[in-house]
């Protein structure tokens, strides 16, 4: 437990030292968001805000993982997947950033090239998973044996948490602020389990995320990007995977979940009908466009990820 909290505790002020440097070189490289014509109007205010903001909350994550999971005695095969995971999925992020940035527009990679580059990486924690457990998943003391599914599961998972955060992260301060308690969720789940390392690495994610909404709190002086949403999604997967609480991802990760549903209620509503569901989704624009504020909105999901972060540690527990 001591060194959860030195991990958490690390990882913030990593985060935090990092942060100033990194903006004040964004800032004059003029390295801004540029904001989809589609948003809602206020967020016209927000372009040229700087972005790649997950390049500093990453590189704290990486370097407090590794020197607490060192300390621990906590390094082993599993922590290095975790770790090599990260730092694909935070590659396969920057390249969609930097591509938006060098177009001046906010289309990067194509929605086939980006899923190309996670599933390929999804296959990292896949296959240790199928070594060291074979083909079964658990929820509390169940145990599902899925067979040949089971590769499919979890790159389904690892690929899909890490776009559900990819969505959320749409206002200042909310994929941070809901990403707290799923992180937490998932750590204790992990500790309790015997997965050290697995609660190390989430708490070096909550720590980051801490000191992040430093810079990140409405209004934004930097944002995470897809550097730091789809590294952050693809982390939370590995880590339910790797942590043995892949079903309990859809509670303690429900507010990314509702997001994605929102999306595709949307399209396939749409598509048809030729009608929309909502106003806009994901779902926290339609809130924005019902006339609910920005910080409302983040501080309503987050409670909404505490409660549901709190029911899935219940059932890992009654279970």
């Amino acid at each position: 437990m001591i060194m959860l909290a030195v991990a958490l505790l690390m990882s913030m002020v990593l985060c935090l030292l990092f942060g100033v440097p990194y903006i004040d070189f964004l800032r004059k490289k003029t390295i801004g968001q540029y904001i989809l014509e589609l948003a809602p109007e206020a967020h016209a205010q927000k372009a040229g805000t700087p972005t790649t903001g997950g390049v500093f909350i990453i590189s704290a994550i990486i370097i407090a993982s590794i020197i607490t999971l060192f300390m621990a005695q906590q390094m082993n095969d599993s922590a290095w997947v975790i770790i090599v995971t990260l730092l694909f999925m935070t590659i396969a992020g920057f390249q969609d950033d930097y591509l938006k940035i060098k177009g001046h527009e906010n289309k990067g990679l194509s929605p086939k090239g980006k899923l190309l580059r996670q599933i390929l990486i999804a296959l990292i924690p896949t296959v240790y998973a199928m070594q060291h457990y074979g083909t079964a998943i658990t929820l509390g003391s169940k145990t599902f044996d899925l067979t040949w599914l089971y590769p499919f599961f979890t790159v389904f998972v690892v690929t899909g948490a890490s776009n559900a955060y990819n969505l959320t992260d749409g206002l200042d301060g909310l994929a941070a602020s809901t990403g707290i308690p799923a992180f937490l969720a998932c750590g204790l789940i992990a500790f309790w389990g015997g997965h050290n390392e697995v609660a190390i690495v989430s708490a070096t994610v909550i720590g980051a995320l801490i000191g992040f909404l430093k810079y990140n709190k409405p209004k934004a002086q930097v944002f995470m990007g897809d550097t730091g949403s789809l590294a952050l999604g693809g982390l939370l997967g590995t880590l339910a995977i790797l942590s043995r609480c892949e079903l309990l991802l859809v509670l303690f990760g429900g507010v990314f979940v509702m997001e994605t549903l929102s999306v595709i209620m949307q399209v396939t509503s749409f598509k048809l009908t030729g009608k929309r569901i909502f106003k806009m989704s994901p779902i926290h624009h339609h809130f924005e466009l019902c006339g609910h504020s920005e910080r409302r909105i983040v501080i309503e999901f987050s409670i909404v990820s505490l409660i549901l972060s709190v029911i899935a540690v219940i059932l890992n527990y009654i279970i």
